[in-house]
């Protein structure tokens, strides 16, 4: 996204459904019940959407099921699928399709049961040839690596990646809406069963069910919708591999670049930002994205999340929702960190809500540290 796009598009709707267990509903089920909530919080219908932007985990055409699953036939369609990132990428994508006319109202939604379908993480996604004969754990593995090159190259420890998920925790306490509610120390953490070294399971992401949608209109429309819109000021993506084997440095992501982009296209720098929502699936993200984000310096993010430095009363509000470790993870978590965005600056976050939030940035993560898209958001005040 370029200047040119900034603030050109609102989130004017936003909702979830299916959240921890969904017991009973199919993946389309939750991605259906998510994108009547989300256009009900815009006071929209479904014969209201001509535009529809939409992956799924199990499906190689979600956008042409999710289209007929909910009735409608849109003018415009994406399912272009870079994991996790898939649904922040899509925020450039539709703004791109609402100020060219192609569609008047976009609806980007997901869905997922794989909790109470299997427990564990559903993909259609194909082993890396090159990886596979080699039994990775998959994705942990990759992770595990990324963690423990940090550790190496400069002395990041497990306490400090502990804290991350300590802090995750102490958001979602106050988030009536996450899955993960009980105390969680950092004894806790380091105690927990090892999955892939130096990660615990406490390092890891929640499984869990879960839909959330997404409403977007252009900007001169904005203002005519029941709660105050959120402006997508800057996005930007970046890709670097596929397969972990192919990352150049497992201690930095393209993260730097898509970061870099957005806050240009935005206008604004790290340190204007109010909260940070960022994808992650395991604790060494939310260190490598801070760096790479540019909000520390790189190689110093163990020592930046330290101590409850992004937890509740810290110096940076960080999933304020409680994250993928805490809140929700249901094998995609990134359409989330934009609903979690545009809440803290609408002021209706259901946990801890920050006040007098103008910008915020949600963050995609997708692969193995593969895809990275970023996204800075803002309310009226910053156009």
């Amino acid at each position: 996204m370029t200047t040119k796009l900034r603030g050109k598009s609102a989130i004017v709707g936003t909702g979830h459904a299916g959240f921890g267990e969904a017991h009973g509903l199919t993946a389309y089920d939750v991605m259906a019940q998510s994108a009547l909530a989300a256009l009900g919080d815009a006071g929209l219908k479904l014969s209201d959407v001509d535009g529809l932007f939409c992956t799924m985990m199990e499906d190689s055409m979600p956008a042409l099921m999710a289209a007929e699953y909910l009735g409608i036939q849109p003018r415009f369609i994406d399912g272009t699928m870079t994991g996790g990132s898939s649904f922040v990428n899509y925020l450039t994508s539709a703004t791109m399709a609402l100020e060219a006319g192609l569609c008047d109202v976009a609806l980007i939604v997901y869905g997922s049961n794989q909790r109470t379908a299997s427990g564990r993480l559903v993909t259609a996604s194909r082993p890396p040839a090159y990886e596979a004969p080699y039994n990775p754990r998959y994705p942990i593995s990759a992770y595990a690596m990324a963690a423990a090159r940090h550790m190496h190259e400069f002395g990041t420890t497990r306490e400090q990646l502990a804290d991350v998920a300590v802090a995750a925790r102490a958001w979602a306490q106050h988030n009536p809406e996450a899955f993960e509610r009980g105390p969680l120390s950092r004894a806790d953490v380091l105690g927990a069963r090892m999955v892939g070294d130096p990660l615990t399971v406490r390092d890891c992401c929640l499984v869990t069910d879960g839909g959330g949608a997404i409403v977007m209109v252009r900007a001169d429309r904005a203002r005519d919708f029941p709660k105050a819109p959120v402006y997508v000021l800057g996005s930007a993506a970046e890709s670097s591999h596929r397969q972990i084997s192919q990352m150049k440095d497992f201690t930095v992501t393209a993260a730097r670049e898509s970061g870099a982009r957005a806050f240009a296209a935005a206008g604004v720098s790290p340190s204007d930002i109010q909260a940070v929502e960022l994808y992650d699936a395991f604790t060494i993200n939310t260190i490598l994205f801070l760096e790479d984000l540019g909000f520390c310096a790189k190689g110093e993010g163990g020592a930046f999340v330290e101590g409850g430095r992004i937890a509740p009363g810290g110096v940076l509000p960080v999933n304020t929702n409680g994250g993928g470790l805490s809140c929700v993870h249901p094998g995609m978590y990134g359409i989330f960190t934009v609903i979690e965005a545009a809440r803290q600056i609408r002021g209706d976050a259901p946990g801890i809500q920050l006040k007098d939030v103008d910008l915020a940035l949600a963050h995609g993560n997708g692969g193995v540290l593969s895809s990275q898209v970023t996204a800075i958001l803002g309310s009226q005040n910053t156009l």
